[in-house]
């Protein structure tokens, strides 16, 4: 009998010893990326203004794709602008230099920032590659909402507010928007990194619902508000004690649900009562969620 509890003890202790190891490489790893991120930041050159206020040379940058053709294979720009302008209903919104909307996805991550669009995926959705040691030019977007993301292919990746921004391959002239709410993912960026347009942000509707900001919302564990059920309430961003547990919420207005701790990863608005979360793709899935 003691000797099978010295062995049970001897393989927890190595089990959580094994955890504790997997746990600070990953951290470390998450760490060595942003500090790669930094540094590659460091080495560019941010101008304020238009590229063409600064007199880039023609046909290089953002110009090097011309108006009328379709977003290419993504290739690292020696310079890349940012500009804060309207292009159809979305304003404001985010355009390179040719005029071209650029758009964010709801699959990566900000914080840290992470593209997760790739292949396939990121030749229909051509990154926004800089060059190291290159220029980006930023008109009237915040040089505190700029940084790079270093991609899986080792290229440097424009971020606003923390999310990699991309062009899109259907867009064929200045002031095109065929990208936006592609998939219910894909948005607009706005100068500050959110969701550019109304439509992005349009709650999804309950029972019972009221145009006001939830102040309290009740989750179940189980569709049709069954029990066990966690209440919460507050301002601001407020962490699930359950975590990935609701499957219908009750709430006297609207509210954003996350699917991560500290209002992270997808989110979605809501409003009122949601008998069965399936139906708005945040079933098991709230984390966190955010008042006001």
């Amino acid at each position: 009998m003691i000797r099978n509890r010295i062995a049970a003890i001897a393989a927890t202790t190595a089990a959580a010893a094994m955890l504790l190891t997997a746990c600070n490489g990953a951290d470390n790893a998450a760490s060595a990326a942003k500090e790669g991120a930094g540094l590659a930041l460091q080495s560019l050159n941010f101008n304020s203004g238009t590229a063409k206020q600064n007199n880039a040379a023609p046909g290089t940058g953002d110009w090097a794709t011309s108006p009328g053709k379709p977003a290419s294979k993504p290739v690292a720009k020696k310079w890349v602008q940012l500009s804060a302008s309207q292009a159809g209903d979305l304003n404001p919104v985010v355009v390179n230099g040719g005029g071209f909307t650029l758009y964010r996805f709801d699959k990566d991550t900000a914080d840290p920032s992470k593209s997760n669009c790739s292949g396939e995926c990121a030749t229909t959705w051509p990154p926004v590659l800089v060059a190291p040691g290159g220029k980006i030019f930023i008109d009237g977007v915040n040089k505190s909402d700029v940084g790079v993301v270093k991609r899986d292919d080792g290229n440097l990746q424009v971020t606003v507010g923390g999310w990699p921004v991309y062009r899109f391959s259907k867009d064929l002239k200045p002031g095109d928007t065929n990208g936006q709410g592609v998939g219910g993912t894909w948005f607009g960026v706005t100068p500050d990194g959110q969701k550019a347009g109304a439509a992005a942000e349009q709650p999804e509707q309950g029972d019972g619902n009221s145009a006001a900001p939830a102040t309290s919302v009740t989750l179940s564990d189980e569709i049709n508000f069954g029990d066990p059920s966690e209440g919460l309430a507050g301002a601001g961003c407020q962490n699930v004690g359950r975590d990935d547990a609701a499957s219908s919420l009750q709430a006297s207005g609207s509210l954003k649900i996350w699917s991560e701790k500290d209002c992270k990863g997808e989110s979605k608005v809501v409003q009122g009562n949601i008998a069965d979360l399936a139906t708005v793709g945040f079933d098991d899935t709230i984390s966190s969620v955010f008042f006001g």
